[in-house]
C-alpha cells in the first residue's frame, strides 16, 4: 500500500477536493449526509516552516504538498506551548495555557474536561481517535517532573548524553517508527470498516509520534529524547546540500535563557558542521516518514470515495530546533519549536490559498465545531479558522468573530528557567520572562531577520514597550509566573516528602546524575535555599 503513494501523487491520480462540494454551514439546519466528515492529523515535533520554507528543496513531503495545492495553508501557525502536553491541552479544550494551568507535561487537563470531540459526538457525530493523546498527562518521568519543578533552582544541571543520529542497518526499511504505523493502519481499517458504513458524518483523530526524536538507550526510563532516529529510505527523500547550517553566536553572547536551555540540554560542547547537517539531515527523514503516514490517510479517503466529503486538517503540537540557536528539542519561542504546521482542505476549504495572518492551535476547537454546526462557547481563548479558509464561511461570520492579528505561547516546564511568553504579531516577535524584570526581554524583527539572530529590544524601546503592554492585556504574565512558582514548590515538596531523605540519591540517579554526583551537597544547599524563598522574592 505504501509503495503507491509515490506513483499516485507524481501521476496526480489523487482527485482534488471540490472546494464547493458540501451542506449547509453554520447556523443553519442541516442533514447528516450534507455535512462534512472530519480527520484531524497531529503529529509532534514537526517544524511549520516546512509546509512553506524551504519545503521540497530540502525533504521531500508530497501529501503535505498535495494539501498546500488542494486546500488551505495557514503560513504563521504557532503552538500555545511548546511541548507536548501543555500544547495538546490547548487543541483539546480551546483555551490558553494559564487557563488550563497545564504547566508542564505531568499536568494537563482534568480527564472529565468538556473537549471538541465531545461536543462534536453530542451533535450527531461518530467519533474515534487513535494514537498519541496526551493533553490530560504526557510522558514525565520521575526526572522530567523533577527537572520541571526545579527550574527556578539557581544551579545548572546538564542532562545525560546529547543529541545524536542512528541509522537502521536495514537500508530498505519503512516503517521506522512502528507504533505510529500501527495506529495509522488502525485508522486506515477504521475508516474502511467502520466510518465508510456511517449514515452520519463522522470524526477521526489520529495522533502520532514522528518526527519526535527517539530515546536515548542509555537513559533508561529517565531518558533524554536526543537520538534522530531513520532508515536509508527516507535518508533518500533528504536534499542533503540544500540543508542550511544554523548559525550561532558566542556562548558568551547567548541571552541567559538561551544559554540555560542550551547547557540543560548538553548542547554547549562542540558540534561539528558534519554532526550539524547529520542532526538536521535525520530530522528532515523523520519527516518524509510522517508525510507517509498522513497519506496512507488522504489515499484511504480517497479509495474509499470520501475524500471530497471529508474536511483534513493536519498540525502539529510543536516544532524541533533541530540545533538551531544551539538546541534540540523544543521548550523556546524560536521560530523552529514554535511554528507548527497548519493545513486545512475538503469541502468548503479555498484550494492553494496561503493565509499570512497569525493563528494558534486553540483555534482548532472553534474550528471543529463550527464544521460540525455546534454553537461556539463564549469561552474560548480561540477562533475558528472557517473565515480565513473559505469564503463559502466568510459570509456568515460576523467581523467582530474574525481572528485577532496575535497569538499567544508560553511555556513552565524543563529546561528554561523562567516562565516564558510569547506575542507574536504580523511583524514583531515579543518574548517576555518571569515577572518582567528579573530577566531582559528578547524583540525580533521577522520581517528582516527571520533566523532570529538579533535581539533589538534595547534598540527599539517604544516598540518593546507597546507590545509588552499589549501582552499584559492579555495575560497578567508576573502574576502566573508567581502562581507557577508557588505549584513547582508544593509539588517538588510533596515529591521530595514521598521519597524521604534519600530524595538526594533519587536525584543522583535522574538525567543530571553527572554534575549532581560531583557536588551533591552544593547542589542540595540550592534546592534548600529555593524552598526558603518567598515566591515574589525569588530571583532567577
Amino acid at each position: 500500500m505504501l509503495l503507491l503513494w509515490v506513483s499516485v501523487v507524481a501521476t496526480s491520480a489523487l482527485a482534488a477536493p471540490d472546494p464547493r462540494a458540501g451542506g449547509q454551514r453554520r447556523g443553519a439546519a442541516r442533514v447528516w449526509s450534507a455535512a462534512p466528515n472530519v480527520v484531524l492529523v497531529v503529529s509532534d515535533s514537526f517544524d511549520g516552516r516546512l509546509t512553506f520554507y524551504p519545503g521540497s528543496q530540502v525533504v521531500k513531503l508530497p501529501f503535505i504538498n498535495f494539501m498546500k495545492a488542494h486546500g488551505t495553508s495557514f503560513l504563521n501557525a504557532y503552538t500555545n506551548s511548546p511541548i507536548c502536553c501543555p500544547s495538546r491541552a490547548a487543541i483539546w479544550s480551546g483555551l490558553f495555557t494559564h487557563l488550563t494551568e497545564s504547566w508542564n507535561n505531568f499536568k494537563g487537563l482534568d480527564p472529565n474536561y468538556t473537549t471538541w470531540m465531545d461536543i462534536m459526538e453530542k451533535h450527531g457525530y461518530r467519533t474515534q481517535k487513535f494514537g498519541k493523546l496526551d493533553y490530560t498527562s504526557g510522558h514525565h518521568s520521575i526526572s522530567n517532573r523533577v527537572e520541571a519543578w526545579t527550574r527556578d533552582v539557581a544551579f545548572l544541571l546538564r542532562q545525560e548524553g546529547r543529541p545524536v543520529v542512528n541509522l537502521i542497518p536495514k537500508k530498505t526499511k519503512v516503517r521506522v517508527m512502528e507504533g505510529d504505523w500501527k495506529n495509522t493502519d488502525r485508522a486506515v481499517n477504521w475508516l474502511r470498516k467502520e466510518a465508510n458504513n456511517y449514515t452520519q458524518p463522522f470524526v477521526l483523530y489520529l495522533g502520532l509520534n514522528l518526527p519526535h526524536p527517539y530515546p536515548s538507550p542509555s537513559s533508561g526510563e529517565n531518558f533524554g529524547s536526543s537520538t534522530f532516529h531513520t532508515s536509508l529510505y527516507w535518508l533518500k527523500k533528504v536534499s542533503y546540500d540544500a540543508i542550511k547550517i544554523p548559525k550561532w553566536p558566542p556562548l558568551s553572547e547567548m541571552h541567559p535563557i538561551d544559554y540555560y536551555s542550551s547547557y540543560t540540554k548538553n548542547c554547549t560542547g562542540k558540534f561539528t558542521e558534519k554532526e550539524i547537517k547529520n542532526i538536521r539531515a535525520f530530522y528532515y527523514a523523520m519527516c518524509a516518514e510522517t508525510d507517509a503516514m498522513l497519506g496512507e490517510i488522504i489515499l484511504a479517503l480517497r479509495q474509499l470515495d470520501l475524500l471530497q466529503k471529508t474536511i483534513v486538517i493536519y498540525t502539529s503540537d510543536h516544532g524541533e530546533l533541530a540545533m538551531e540557536h544551539r538546541q534540540f528539542y523544543k521548550m523556546s519561542m524560536y521560530e523552529a519549536s514554535a511554528h507548527v504546521p497548519l493545513l486545512m482542505m475538503g469541502p468548503g476549504i479555498k484550494a492553494n490559498l496561503q493565509v499570512p495572518r497569525v493563528v494558534s492551535l486553540v483555534d482548532i476547537y472553534p474550528t471543529m465545531l463550527d464544521i460540525a454546526g455546534a454553537p461556539l462557547p463564549q469561552n474560548l481563548s480561540g477562533y475558528s479558522l472557517l473565515p480565513l479558509a473559505s469564503e463559502t464561511f466568510k459570509n456568515e461570520h460576523k467581523s467582530k468573530n474574525l481572528h485577532p492579528p496575535w497569538i499567544l505561547s508560553q511555556f513552565h516546564g524543563c529546561n528554561v528557567n523562567a516562565s516564558t511568553y510569547m506575542l507574536r504579531t504580523n511583524r514583531w516577535k515579543y518574548i517576555a520572562y518571569s515577572d518582567g524584570t528579573a530577566v531582559l526581554p528578547q524583540l525580533f524583527d521577522l520581517s528582516s531577520d527571520p533566523d532570529e539572530l538579533t535581539n533589538i529590544a534595547t534598540k527599539f524601546p517604544e516598540v518593546t514597550y507597546s507590545l509588552d503592554q499589549k501582552l499584559r492585556s492579555i495575560i497578567n504574565y508576573p502574576k502566573v509566573s508567581a502562581a507557577v512558582h508557588q505549584y513547582n514548590k508544593e509539588q517538588f515538596i510533596k515529591w521530595k516528602q514521598s521519597v524521604g531523605q534519600n530524595y538526594s540519591n533519587v536525584i543522583a540517579n535522574l538525567r543530571w546524575h553527572q554534575d549532581w554526583l560531583q557536588e551533591p551537597r552544593k547542589y542540595e544547599s540550592a534546592i534548600d535555599r529555593w524552598l526558603n524563598t518567598p515566591a515574589n522574592l525569588n530571583k532567577l
